[in-house]
């Protein structure tokens, strides 16, 4: 193959494949459309011969790069225009945005000027709203490619499928609303929770319990925030607050969620508190929120972490001893009970290649993937 290339450089007239027949006579064929063309030795002869024959091989071998990624994702994002934040605007590092519809679909095209190179897919489609057992269904049909698993199902790997697990960077939360002014009450609540129950039987062990608002591998303090389950305890600090102060409403923000919410309102029961399910979307006393990590910088995770609860934002801080003063100040009074930090788990179709397509903070990677179609 490469002698073909360097007789085509050198005389500009072979511009196809070798003419057949290809054998002891194709100096002569060679010679017949150019006689500029020197004779060819037969040694040289079988060496372009192997390599017409090693491309051919090759070529039927190699991967066949492009196709659409179908994603399904449980979030909706409603805003009017596409996101300039967050995973779906990182899309736009390797790709464009061709279609957005706002809460449902969202279809990007592979970019040719990426700074990075044209990435390997042609395109990748969005679907969001999608609950977790409807990903799963269309999954299975083969109708998705990449969907998410609720981090309380076990991993699947049934018909080939692959489970992409990121870094525990989701932050699972208890956040009291204005309500519950009682700091008495939300200690107690924090001292039920019995996370380790939860974290066996409903989280699968994925992820880490914790106090701390950011996970051990970003500030290396989490240890320092510890974990206390004391029902005795909680049941003293309750023994002087009012039958009313003590019941209130639980919400969730995704109603994966509710199982857990309905272990914490069990255990706060044994405390001594009425815990209630809220109804969907109704503006409850207290809810179960789950927030993203988004940097891997330690002072910019804890101010997006304190923006998103609407926390008052901890100051900039340049040191390890610093950073831990400014979290522990947004954890007094208990305004903020942390719970857990949960990984992102994806199930991914076997026919998609050249993964895993997310970063350890959860960030998607999809420009070196490829779907692969059926061969002929």
């Amino acid at each position: 193959m490469s002698l073909r290339c360097h007789v085509v450089s050198r005389w500009g007239k072979l511009k196809h494949a070798l003419p057949a027949p290809i054998g002891a006579n194709v100096g002569q064929t060679l010679s017949s459309v150019n006689p500029a063309i020197p004779a060819i030795s037969s040694r040289l002869l079988s060496l372009s011969l192997l390599l017409l024959l090693a491309a051919t091989a090759f070529s039927a071998t190699r991967p066949h790069y492009g196709g659409v990624l179908r994603v399904e994702v449980r979030e909706s994002i409603e805003t009017a225009d596409p996101p300039q934040t967050g995973r779906l605007a990182e899309l736009t590092n390797a790709f464009t945005i061709s279609e957005w519809e706002a809460g449902r679909r969202a279809v990007y095209s592979a970019d040719a000027n990426a700074a990075g190179g044209r990435p390997f897919l042609d395109g990748v489609e969005v679907h969001m709203g999608r609950p977790l057992q409807d990903q799963s269904i269309a999954l299975n049909a083969g109708k998705a490619d990449l969907v998410q698993l609720d981090p309380s199902e076990p991993q699947r790997t049934a018909g080939g499928h692959k489970a992409w697990t990121s870094g525990p960077m989701r932050l699972l939360v208890l956040l009291f609303g204005p309500r519950i002014e009682d700091p008495r009450v939300r200690e107690a609540l924090a001292l039920a929770v019995d996370r380790s129950s939860i974290h066996r039987a409903m989280l699968q062990r994925q992820g880490e319990i914790s106090s701390a608002l950011l996970p051990q591998w970003l500030s290396g303090d989490a240890f320092l925030f510890p974990v206390v389950t004391d029902v005795a305890k909680a049941r003293a600090l309750l023994a002087g607050v009012p039958a009313a102060a003590r019941t209130f409403s639980l919400g969730v923000s995704d109603p994966s969620h509710r199982p857990i919410a309905d272990r914490i309102a069990i255990n706060a029961r044994d405390a001594g508190l009425m815990v209630f399910a809220a109804p969907p979307r109704a503006n409850a006393d207290a809810r179960l929120v789950e927030v993203r990590i988004g940097s891997s910088d330690p002072a910019l995770a804890l101010s997006g972490v304190a923006s998103a609860l609407g926390l008052p934002l901890p100051p900039r801080t340049d040191s390890p001893e610093a950073l831990y003063t400014a979290e522990r100040a947004l954890l007094d009074g208990f305004r903020v009970v942390p719970l857990f930090h949960l990984p992102d788990v994806y199930e991914v179709n076997p026919r998609v290649k050249g993964g895993p397509g997310i970063s350890p903070l959860g960030e998607w990677r999809f420009e070196n993937l490829w779907v692969e179609a059926g061969r002929p």
